[in-house]
């Protein structure tokens, strides 16, 4: 009741202003703009994030700029309706999304073209991902000075076997399958065929979509598109050039670009300053009747999210430093049991962007969506990366969802340590172990493994991987051998993944968090997104290495920091 009387004194302002402001938007509504300015840059969120009410210091974005791909969908759909509306600028400025982002932009952009509507892209200088959105333009622009980065994709492996053996530092891992390659970043001198391999099959399909995505958007064969990359980088004269944009175009002139009344106006008269393309609150304003966004009666149904990101560790992870971003499985724990008791969360969503970390923390993680899964809808959803213990953590969901170019897999455990005995030596340290037990000196840095340590460990070891292959069995509908086959380290991408039955379906962001309610028997419609829990927090390299310097069992992936996987992941407010 309380609720109902809220709601209705607030709807009764929100008309009261509006019929306030009737009469001042009909007379804007004269020059309401035909094109219409967004700036995508840096990368926004999947949904709008909680603004600061009282903002204290610190720079505002610029008007233009894309605050989430929700916004950016919401306002496209206004656009789309107006019939004196002929288009939008899209100006890009350092986009760094993921490729899932990537291709919920183009689409919207499709969309909006399959509308009636123009989109026009611009930039200044562009990289293969970036690009790839501005094909999805019916016009793309290039600042005279540009440039167009389109090189094709490389990624880069590293060991540091021999390096640290220089240093006296040796790496004692003992690791279950072939492809459980992240121990070589220690042990070997060489990057192995192996991860040679894996990281090629990742190339050639990022490589194949590239090429696909430029013959369709300029009108070329895939032979000549590959011809194209092997040239690049491109100037802004070579890239106009070669075809890969439509004109040179300085930011001053892109009004009479667009405009060809104001082109006319320009040509009579060269010292005549151009105004600038307004962005989509200068076109909000000059609409007669406002998009009024009521106070509804209900409130919206709540779908929960619960993030993943970063290595998975124990604990609540640490906070400070500028080194990888760290999730600890406490406050993951303590997250997703919140989304569980919180009775308006009628689903949960658990975004995932880890390529794993400690095995035990994973597992915790696991335990905890396997206990929220039982009493409501859980899907897990994946855009970049879900590998080892971040993809043990998602087989607690209903279903795994994933993007169709993400990182899946790993499904293997190592574990070992380092042994600085060489570089304490040179550096005049001279430590005695003393023990009472076989093994009460295995997790010594001051010498290796014996060989009845040894053995303790590969059987340990042994033992998590067989309780991964079960756990992976048990969530997929598989026997144990059939996941072995698919398992030892491989690492798929999100199709390779969803043909080996690792994942659910590939989709969007969207479309698994209204699935997500679909499960739920929620009707479809607008939603709530509420987050639990805190950010991945930092820590330092030197923390990082501190961590690992013990003996411990890791269900870990490198594949995706080789293919500049972007760990710190999705923000959600």
């Amino acid at each position: 009741m309380v609720r109902l009387v809220f709601v209705a004194v607030a709807n009764l302002l929100i008309l009261v202003w509006t019929l306030l402001g009737w009469p001042f938007r009909l007379l804007a509504s004269r020059n309401r703009p035909a094109f219409v300015r967004f700036r995508l840059s840096e990368d926004p969120p999947y949904r709008e994030r909680r603004r600061a009410r009282l903002r204290l210091g610190g720079s505002r974005p610029e008007p233009a700029t894309v605050s989430s791909l929700e916004s950016f969908q919401e306002a496209l759909g206004l656009l789309a309706k107006d019939a004196r509306v002929k288009g939008i600028l899209l100006e890009l400025e350092g986009l760094a999304v993921s490729s899932a982002k990537k291709d919920a932009l183009v689409k919207l952009l499709t969309d909006f073209r399959a509308a009636g509507k123009r989109v026009v892209g611009w930039a200044v200088s562009v990289d293969n991902l970036g690009y790839q959105v501005l094909c999805a333009a019916d016009e793309v622009l290039l600042a005279p000075a540009g440039r167009v980065e389109l090189v094709g994709f490389a990624a880069e492996a590293t060991a540091l076997g021999e390096g640290l053996a220089r240093a006296g530092i040796q790496a004692h891992f003992v690791r279950r399958g072939p492809y459980k390659t992240a121990p070589e970043l220690f042990t070997h001198a060489k990057v192995s065929d192996i991860q040679r391999q894996t990281l090629e099959a990742f190339l050639d399909e990022r490589y194949a979509e590239l090429t696909e995505a430029v013959a369709r958007s300029r009108k070329r064969t895939p032979e000549e598109v590959r011809a194209l990359i092997d040239a690049g980088p491109y100037s802004a004269q070579r890239a106009l050039t070669a075809g890969l944009v439509d004109g040179l175009c300085s930011e001053a002139d892109l009004p009479a670009r667009l405009d060809e009344r104001k082109r006319e106006a320009k040509a009579k008269d060269s010292d005549g300053a151009e105004e600038p393309i307004e962005p989509m609150s200068a076109w909000l304003s000059t609409r007669p009747v406002p998009h009024v966004k009521w106070r509804p009666a209900r409130r919206r149904p709540r779908l929960g999210l619960v993030a993943l990101s970063g290595m998975i560790v124990p604990g609540k992870g640490s906070g400070g430093g500028l080194g990888p971003r760290f999730a600890g499985s406490e406050a993951i724990v303590k997250a997703v049991r919140a989304a569980g008791r919180d009775k308006r969360a009628q689903a949960l969503v658990l975004y995932i962007n880890s390529p794993g970390g400690s095995a035990l923390a994973s597992e915790l993680i696991l335990e905890a969506v396997q206990r929220v899964a039982r009493r409501k809808p859980v899907i897990a959803y994946v855009d970049q990366v879900c590998a080892s213990g971040g993809y043990m953590a998602a087989l607690g969901a209903k279903e795994i969802w994933t993007a169709p170019h993400a990182i899946i897999g790993s499904i293997g455990v190592f574990a070992g340590k380092f042994e600085a005995s060489g570089l304490m030596e040179r550096l005049g340290v001279h430590r005695t172990l003393i023990s009472r037990g076989e093994n009460a000196g295995i997790f010594s840095t001051s010498r290796g493994f014996t060989p009845h340590e040894h053995a303790s460990l590969e059987a340990e070891v042994e033992e998590t991987y067989q309780a991964f292959l079960a756990h992976v069995a048990r969530a997929r509908g598989r026997t144990k051998e059939e996941i072995h086959e698919r398992a030892e380290g491989r690492v798929y991408s999100g199709v390779r993944a969803l043909a080996s039955g690792l994942v659910d379906r590939t989709g969007s962001f969207e479309e698994a968090c209204r699935y997500a309610l679909e499960q739920a028997q929620v009707p479809p419609g607008p939603f709530e997104l509420k987050a639990y829990g805190e950010g991945a927090r930092r820590r330092t390299l030197l923390q990082l290495l501190l961590s690992m310097s013990g003996t411990h069992l890791y269900a870990l992936c490198p594949t995706a920091y080789s293919l500049g996987g972007r760990g710190a992941g999705e923000q959600f407010d």
